[in-house]
């Protein structure tokens, strides 16, 4: 069981691991435009299967393309849309779909597409690049602000997000409830001095 999930999202590893992937535009013919390397469909969902099993769960960030595909996948899956998915051809081969960003955790963002100005609070898990690196570390802040799952960037081969949590994904990372707690105690403190 992932603890940090919020609870509703919690029942997603309750029987097994959280795996994440995106943008595997199955029979996408722009596949190739994308990388020359671009693997079939069935190599493709053969990597996939080699690690997803039944009670597991798989979260697709979005631009599936043929999601029949999926239905090979025995395990649970989740599904946040992304710009060139047509929920008519999609949403009947996922359990759960999202369409935008969803915070799964208060400091794990979800989305298809990278989002920024959150870098200080969350790190973002999302797709849509094809070229870009697939961990984007900010030395300032000290932790690790993107993770970029196009499936060309990561091999074709899901995120373990149970797996890199328990490594230390979120480690640096503060939690924006508790800086809001404290900010809200400093503030108290101030007055209580000021008025005293």
């Amino acid at each position: 069981m992932i603890k940090s999930l919020y609870p509703i999202f919690q029942k997603w590893s309750s029987t097994g691991s959280v795996y994440i992937i995106s943008d595997t535009h199955f029979d996408d013919p722009d596949c190739k435009l994308m990388d020359p390397n671009w693997i079939t469909p069935q190599e493709h969902i053969a990597k996939i299967k080699a690690k997803v099993r039944k009670g597991d769960t798989l979260i697709h960030l979005g631009d599936v393309g043929d999601a029949s595909y999926l239905d090979e996948l025995k395990c649970y899956k989740v599904l946040i849309t992304g710009n060139h998915d047509v929920m008519s051809k999609v949403a009947s081969h996922f359990d759960e779909v999202y369409n935008g960003p969803l915070f799964i955790a208060d400091r794990i963002l979800l989305s298809h597409e990278p989002i920024f100005g959150l870098e200080k609070i969350c790190v973002n898990i999302h797709g849509h690049n094809h070229a870009e690196p697939w961990l984007t570390y900010d030395e300032k802040l000290d932790h690790f602000t993107h993770i970029n799952l196009a499936s060309n960037v990561i091999k074709y081969i899901p995120y373990d997000l149970g797996g890199y949590i328990k490594i230390g994904l979120l480690s640096g990372i503060p939690n924006y409830h508790r800086i809001t707690i404290q900010l809200a105690e400093g503030k108290k403190k101030n007055e209580d001095i000021c008025n005293n």
